[in-house]
Protein backbone atom coordinates (compact mmCIF):
# COMPACT_ATOMS: atom_id res chain seq x y z
CA UNK A 1 0.00 0.00 0.00
CA UNK A 2 1.42 3.39 -1.02
CA UNK A 3 -0.42 5.51 1.59
CA UNK A 4 -0.59 8.26 -1.07
CA UNK A 5 3.17 8.56 -1.46
CA UNK A 6 4.73 8.58 -4.91
CA UNK A 7 6.85 5.55 -5.71
CA UNK A 8 10.38 5.89 -7.02
CA UNK A 9 9.08 5.15 -10.51
CA UNK A 10 6.59 8.03 -10.18
CA UNK A 11 9.18 10.56 -9.00
CA UNK A 12 9.76 13.38 -11.45
CA UNK A 13 12.92 15.45 -11.61
CA UNK A 14 13.30 18.45 -13.88
CA UNK A 15 16.80 19.60 -14.77
CA UNK A 16 17.02 23.05 -16.35
CA UNK A 17 20.08 24.18 -18.25
CA UNK A 18 19.58 27.88 -17.60
CA UNK A 19 17.42 28.89 -14.63
CA UNK A 20 16.19 32.12 -16.16
CA UNK A 21 12.89 33.96 -16.33
CA UNK A 22 10.97 31.36 -18.35
CA UNK A 23 12.41 28.29 -16.67
CA UNK A 24 11.67 29.65 -13.20
CA UNK A 25 8.02 30.22 -14.14
CA UNK A 26 7.80 26.55 -15.08
CA UNK A 27 9.67 25.60 -11.90
CA UNK A 28 7.07 27.31 -9.71
CA UNK A 29 4.31 25.43 -11.51
CA UNK A 30 5.96 22.00 -11.18
CA UNK A 31 7.25 22.54 -7.64
CA UNK A 32 3.64 22.95 -6.53
CA UNK A 33 3.04 19.44 -7.91
CA UNK A 34 5.87 17.90 -5.91
CA UNK A 35 8.56 17.75 -8.58
CA UNK A 36 12.25 17.73 -7.68
CA UNK A 37 14.04 20.62 -9.37
CA UNK A 38 17.67 21.12 -10.36
CA UNK A 39 19.42 23.33 -12.84
CA UNK A 40 22.31 25.52 -13.82
CA UNK A 41 23.35 29.11 -13.20
CA UNK A 42 26.40 30.98 -14.42
CA UNK A 43 27.57 32.42 -11.11
CA UNK A 44 27.58 31.60 -7.43
CA UNK A 45 25.81 34.92 -6.82
CA UNK A 46 22.86 33.78 -8.94
CA UNK A 47 22.73 30.51 -6.99
CA UNK A 48 22.58 32.46 -3.74
CA UNK A 49 19.84 34.71 -5.10
CA UNK A 50 17.74 31.72 -6.09
CA UNK A 51 18.23 30.14 -2.68
CA UNK A 52 16.74 33.26 -1.08
CA UNK A 53 13.59 33.22 -3.23
CA UNK A 54 10.35 31.43 -2.46
CA UNK A 55 10.07 29.17 -5.49
CA UNK A 56 7.94 26.48 -3.87
CA UNK A 57 10.82 24.01 -3.62
CA UNK A 58 14.52 23.87 -2.90
CA UNK A 59 16.41 24.03 -6.17
CA UNK A 60 19.70 22.20 -6.47
CA UNK A 61 21.95 24.46 -8.50
CA UNK A 62 25.11 23.76 -10.49
CA UNK A 63 27.52 26.16 -12.17
CA UNK A 64 27.65 25.94 -15.96
CA UNK A 65 28.64 27.90 -19.02
CA UNK A 66 30.65 27.16 -22.15
CA UNK A 67 33.96 27.58 -20.36
CA UNK A 68 32.78 25.71 -17.27
CA UNK A 69 30.97 22.42 -17.99
CA UNK A 70 29.28 20.57 -15.15
CA UNK A 71 31.94 19.33 -12.75
CA UNK A 72 30.34 15.89 -12.46
CA UNK A 73 27.65 15.60 -15.12
CA UNK A 74 26.73 12.06 -14.15
CA UNK A 75 25.96 13.05 -10.58
CA UNK A 76 24.24 16.33 -11.51
CA UNK A 77 21.95 14.70 -14.06
CA UNK A 78 21.27 11.47 -12.18
CA UNK A 79 17.57 10.77 -11.75
CA UNK A 80 16.49 13.37 -14.29
CA UNK A 81 13.19 12.46 -15.95
CA UNK A 82 12.66 15.75 -17.79
CA UNK A 83 15.29 18.13 -19.15
CA UNK A 84 14.84 21.70 -20.37
CA UNK A 85 17.44 23.90 -22.03
CA UNK A 86 17.03 27.65 -22.40
CA UNK A 87 20.74 28.32 -22.93
CA UNK A 88 21.18 30.31 -26.16
CA UNK A 89 23.74 29.28 -28.75
CA UNK A 90 26.88 31.32 -29.20
CA UNK A 91 29.22 31.71 -32.14
CA UNK A 92 30.71 28.27 -31.44
CA UNK A 93 27.38 26.41 -31.25
CA UNK A 94 25.10 25.11 -28.51
CA UNK A 95 27.06 25.18 -25.21
CA UNK A 96 24.94 22.49 -23.54
CA UNK A 97 25.30 19.89 -26.27
CA UNK A 98 28.90 20.78 -27.03
CA UNK A 99 29.73 19.93 -23.41
CA UNK A 100 27.21 17.25 -22.50
CA UNK A 101 25.73 15.59 -25.61
CA UNK A 102 26.93 12.14 -24.56
CA UNK A 103 26.02 12.65 -20.91
CA UNK A 104 22.42 13.47 -21.83
CA UNK A 105 22.18 10.69 -24.41
CA UNK A 106 23.29 8.17 -21.78
CA UNK A 107 20.61 9.11 -19.24
CA UNK A 108 18.29 6.29 -18.22
CA UNK A 109 14.70 7.19 -17.49
CA UNK A 110 14.76 10.47 -19.38
CA UNK A 111 11.20 10.86 -20.67
CA UNK A 112 11.19 14.34 -22.18
CA UNK A 113 13.61 16.98 -23.47
CA UNK A 114 12.62 20.53 -24.36
CA UNK A 115 14.78 23.07 -26.16
CA UNK A 116 13.66 26.71 -26.15
CA UNK A 117 14.27 28.21 -29.57
CA UNK A 118 12.68 31.23 -31.26
CA UNK A 119 10.23 32.06 -34.04
CA UNK A 120 13.15 34.04 -35.46
CA UNK A 121 14.19 30.85 -37.26
CA UNK A 122 11.45 31.56 -39.83
CA UNK A 123 12.94 34.92 -40.79
CA UNK A 124 10.93 37.63 -42.54
CA UNK A 125 7.57 36.69 -44.11
CA UNK A 126 6.44 40.21 -45.04
CA UNK A 127 3.56 39.94 -42.60
CA UNK A 128 2.33 36.58 -43.93
CA UNK A 129 1.47 33.52 -41.86
CA UNK A 130 3.93 30.75 -41.07
CA UNK A 131 3.57 27.46 -39.17
CA UNK A 132 5.93 24.70 -38.08
CA UNK A 133 6.10 23.26 -41.61
CA UNK A 134 7.56 26.52 -42.94
CA UNK A 135 11.12 26.65 -44.19
CA UNK A 136 13.75 28.03 -41.85
CA UNK A 137 15.10 31.23 -43.39
CA UNK A 138 16.58 33.38 -40.59
CA UNK A 139 17.60 36.88 -41.58
CA UNK A 140 20.27 37.47 -38.95
CA UNK A 141 23.19 35.76 -37.26
CA UNK A 142 21.24 35.04 -34.06
CA UNK A 143 18.54 33.26 -36.05
CA UNK A 144 21.11 31.23 -37.97
CA UNK A 145 22.67 30.13 -34.68
CA UNK A 146 19.25 28.99 -33.48
CA UNK A 147 18.69 26.91 -36.62
CA UNK A 148 22.06 25.22 -36.10
CA UNK A 149 21.21 24.57 -32.44
CA UNK A 150 17.84 23.06 -33.37
CA UNK A 151 19.63 20.70 -35.75
CA UNK A 152 22.04 19.70 -32.99
CA UNK A 153 19.17 18.86 -30.63
CA UNK A 154 17.44 16.95 -33.43
CA UNK A 155 20.64 14.96 -33.93
CA UNK A 156 20.51 14.05 -30.23
CA UNK A 157 17.08 12.56 -30.87
CA UNK A 158 18.27 10.70 -33.97
CA UNK A 159 21.24 9.15 -32.21
CA UNK A 160 19.59 8.38 -28.88
CA UNK A 161 15.86 8.15 -29.73
CA UNK A 162 15.14 10.46 -26.80
CA UNK A 163 11.94 12.52 -27.05
CA UNK A 164 13.29 15.93 -28.06
CA UNK A 165 10.89 18.84 -28.52
CA UNK A 166 11.74 22.18 -30.13
CA UNK A 167 9.74 25.11 -28.79
CA UNK A 168 9.90 28.21 -30.98
CA UNK A 169 9.04 31.13 -28.72
CA UNK A 170 7.67 34.49 -29.80
CA UNK A 171 8.47 37.66 -27.83
CA UNK A 172 8.29 36.75 -24.14
CA UNK A 173 6.62 39.04 -21.62
CA UNK A 174 5.16 38.81 -18.13
CA UNK A 175 5.43 40.37 -14.67
CA UNK A 176 8.66 42.32 -14.46
CA UNK A 177 9.23 42.06 -18.21
CA UNK A 178 6.90 44.26 -20.21
CA UNK A 179 6.47 47.74 -21.67
CA UNK A 180 5.36 49.19 -18.34
CA UNK A 181 8.83 49.72 -16.85
CA UNK A 182 10.12 51.82 -19.74
CA UNK A 183 6.87 53.78 -19.89
CA UNK A 184 7.08 54.56 -16.19
CA UNK A 185 10.70 55.68 -16.25
CA UNK A 186 10.32 57.67 -19.46
CA UNK A 187 12.70 55.62 -21.62
CA UNK A 188 10.08 54.01 -23.86
CA UNK A 189 10.30 54.75 -27.60
CA UNK A 190 7.40 54.14 -29.97
CA UNK A 191 9.20 53.30 -33.19
CA UNK A 192 6.90 52.88 -36.18
CA UNK A 193 7.77 50.71 -39.15
CA UNK A 194 4.70 50.36 -41.42
CA UNK A 195 3.57 46.77 -41.96
CA UNK A 196 5.81 45.29 -39.26
CA UNK A 197 4.04 42.87 -36.92
CA UNK A 198 5.04 39.94 -34.75
CA UNK A 199 3.58 37.68 -32.08
CA UNK A 200 4.20 37.58 -28.36
CA UNK A 201 3.67 34.99 -25.62
CA UNK A 202 2.97 35.45 -21.91
CA UNK A 203 5.43 33.52 -19.76
CA UNK A 204 2.58 31.70 -17.97
CA UNK A 205 1.35 30.38 -21.32
CA UNK A 206 4.85 29.09 -22.07
CA UNK A 207 4.80 27.24 -18.75
CA UNK A 208 1.40 25.67 -19.38
CA UNK A 209 2.42 24.46 -22.85
CA UNK A 210 5.68 22.97 -21.56
CA UNK A 211 3.82 21.20 -18.75
CA UNK A 212 1.26 19.83 -21.20
CA UNK A 213 4.03 18.56 -23.47
CA UNK A 214 5.73 16.86 -20.52
CA UNK A 215 2.50 15.01 -19.81
CA UNK A 216 2.41 13.59 -23.34
CA UNK A 217 5.87 13.50 -24.92
CA UNK A 218 6.11 13.25 -28.70
CA UNK A 219 9.23 12.72 -30.74
CA UNK A 220 11.42 15.28 -32.53
CA UNK A 221 8.52 17.69 -33.00
CA UNK A 222 8.58 21.48 -33.23
CA UNK A 223 5.98 23.76 -31.66
CA UNK A 224 5.32 27.47 -32.04
CA UNK A 225 4.62 29.13 -28.69
CA UNK A 226 2.87 32.37 -29.52
CA UNK A 227 -0.39 34.20 -29.02
CA UNK A 228 -3.31 34.48 -31.43
CA UNK A 229 -2.68 37.99 -32.72
CA UNK A 230 0.44 39.50 -34.20
CA UNK A 231 0.71 43.24 -33.61
CA UNK A 232 3.11 46.10 -34.18
CA UNK A 233 5.39 47.23 -31.34
CA UNK A 234 3.93 50.75 -31.47
CA UNK A 235 0.39 49.39 -31.06
CA UNK A 236 1.38 47.41 -27.96
CA UNK A 237 3.19 50.36 -26.39
CA UNK A 238 0.19 52.60 -26.99
CA UNK A 239 -2.10 50.08 -25.29
CA UNK A 240 0.25 49.71 -22.32
CA UNK A 241 0.31 53.50 -21.93
CA UNK A 242 -3.48 53.54 -22.02
CA UNK A 243 -3.59 51.00 -19.19
CA UNK A 244 -1.26 53.20 -17.14
CA UNK A 245 -3.40 56.24 -17.88
CA UNK A 246 -0.57 58.17 -19.52
CA UNK A 247 0.11 59.52 -22.98
CA UNK A 248 2.14 57.18 -25.17
CA UNK A 249 5.54 58.40 -26.30
CA UNK A 250 5.51 60.18 -29.67
CA UNK A 251 5.70 58.01 -32.75
CA UNK A 252 9.16 57.95 -34.34
CA UNK A 253 9.60 56.68 -37.92
CA UNK A 254 11.92 53.69 -38.08
CA UNK A 255 14.22 55.47 -40.53
CA UNK A 256 14.71 58.36 -38.08
CA UNK A 257 15.01 56.30 -34.89
CA UNK A 258 18.83 55.94 -34.96
CA UNK A 259 18.64 52.49 -33.42
CA UNK A 260 21.65 50.37 -32.52
CA UNK A 261 22.32 47.34 -34.74
CA UNK A 262 20.90 45.11 -31.99
CA UNK A 263 17.73 47.19 -31.69
CA UNK A 264 17.36 47.30 -35.48
CA UNK A 265 17.39 43.51 -35.59
CA UNK A 266 14.06 43.41 -33.71
CA UNK A 267 12.45 45.32 -36.57
CA UNK A 268 13.94 43.19 -39.35
CA UNK A 269 11.25 40.51 -39.51
CA UNK A 270 7.49 40.76 -39.97
CA UNK A 271 5.28 37.70 -39.73
CA UNK A 272 2.17 36.16 -38.25
CA UNK A 273 2.95 32.84 -36.55
CA UNK A 274 0.36 30.09 -36.23
CA UNK A 275 -0.12 28.34 -32.88
CA UNK A 276 -2.64 25.77 -34.11
CA UNK A 277 -0.32 22.84 -33.41
CA UNK A 278 -0.13 23.41 -29.64
CA UNK A 279 -3.90 23.74 -29.51
CA UNK A 280 -4.42 20.60 -31.56
CA UNK A 281 -1.77 18.39 -29.95
CA UNK A 282 -2.20 19.49 -26.33
CA UNK A 283 -5.73 20.85 -26.19
CA UNK A 284 -4.27 24.16 -25.03
CA UNK A 285 -6.46 27.18 -24.43
CA UNK A 286 -4.20 30.19 -24.00
CA UNK A 287 -4.56 32.09 -20.76
CA UNK A 288 -3.67 35.28 -22.63
CA UNK A 289 -4.64 34.93 -26.31
CA UNK A 290 -3.58 38.51 -27.17
CA UNK A 291 -1.32 41.17 -25.72
CA UNK A 292 -4.39 42.96 -24.34
CA UNK A 293 -5.35 40.25 -21.86
CA UNK A 294 -1.69 39.64 -21.13
CA UNK A 295 -0.80 43.24 -20.35
CA UNK A 296 -3.86 43.70 -18.17
CA UNK A 297 -2.82 40.64 -16.17
CA UNK A 298 0.79 41.86 -15.91
CA UNK A 299 -0.31 45.24 -14.61
CA UNK A 300 -2.61 43.60 -12.08
CA UNK A 301 0.17 41.29 -10.89
CA UNK A 302 2.72 44.10 -10.64
CA UNK A 303 0.26 46.27 -8.77
CA UNK A 304 -0.57 43.50 -6.29
CA UNK A 305 3.03 42.61 -5.46
CA UNK A 306 6.50 43.43 -6.59
CA UNK A 307 7.54 40.61 -8.97
CA UNK A 308 10.48 38.34 -8.22
CA UNK A 309 13.37 39.43 -10.41
CA UNK A 310 14.65 36.76 -12.79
Amino acid sequence: MSHGLASASDAKRLFCFGLGYTALTLVRKLAAQGWTIAGTVRTAEKAEALASQDLGARIETFLFDRDRPLDDAGAALAGTTHLLSSVPPDAAGDPVLDAHFRDIAALKGLQWIGYLSTTGVYGDRNGDWVDETGTLEPTGERGRRRVAAERHWTRLHEESELAVHLFRLAGIYGPGRSQFRALRDGTSRRVVKPGQVFNRIHVEDIAQVLAASMAQPSSARAYNLCDDEAASPSEVIAYAAELLGIEPPPAVPFEAAELSPMAQSFYRDSKRVSNERIKRDFGIELLYPTYREGLRAVLEAETAAKPIAP
